[in-house]
């Protein structure tokens, strides 16, 4: 049977520091008469977004933080299908979970599809399951988030920002 031992000198190119939850909130603005109306399974709309930024100048420690809004409408109380009566919201959930992580020996051009990348992949699973337990808790049914091709949001927002470099 063979050892691997790692030497004090092996230096990993991306180290999790830590990880936790920088801002939550949940609000029912309707309750508690929302939990006697709804009727149907509310329409839930998600936007989510992802940031880095370096913790000290001069540092390779960034914080990254994927901010996730979900805000559920009652589309089955709109009267007679008008336009004008926007749908009562049921609830409105923001999570912006977040992590601090070292860099180590990277090039500069992969500095950034790291950050917005690689690190919000590692954030990702632990953002969504708080994000199902707080509306689960909240009284309705759990949101669920789909996986997310974190590539594909990186390069729409460079796309957007014309090429130029999006980490602070």
């Amino acid at each position: 049977m063979s050892e691997t031992t790692l030497s004090p000198q092996a230096v990993q190119p991306l180290v999790v520091n830590i990880q936790y939850v920088k801002d939550l909130s949940f609000e029912v603005p309707g309750a508690p008469q929302i939990y006697s109306q709804l009727r149907a399974q509310p329409q839930v709309s998600i936007n989510l977004d992802v940031q880095a930024r370096r913790v000290q100048e001069g540092q390779s420690v960034f914080e990254v933080a994927i901010m996730i809004r979900a805000e559920a409408h009652d589309t089955s109380a709109q009267t007679n299908g008008q336009a004008a009566n926007p749908a009562p919201t049921v609830f409105v959930a923001e999570l912006t979970y977040a992590g601090v992580f070292t860099l180590n020996g990277l090039p500069d051009n992969a500095i950034e599809p790291v950050l917005l990348v690689e690190c919000p992949r590692i954030l990702f699973p632990f953002a969504r399951n708080i994000l199902s337990d707080v509306t689960r808790d909240g009284g309705f049914p759990p949101v669920l988030l789909q996986p997310i091709d974190f590539v594909a949001l990186w390069q729409s927002r460079r796309a957007q920002a014309g090429a130029t470099p999006v980490v602070t």
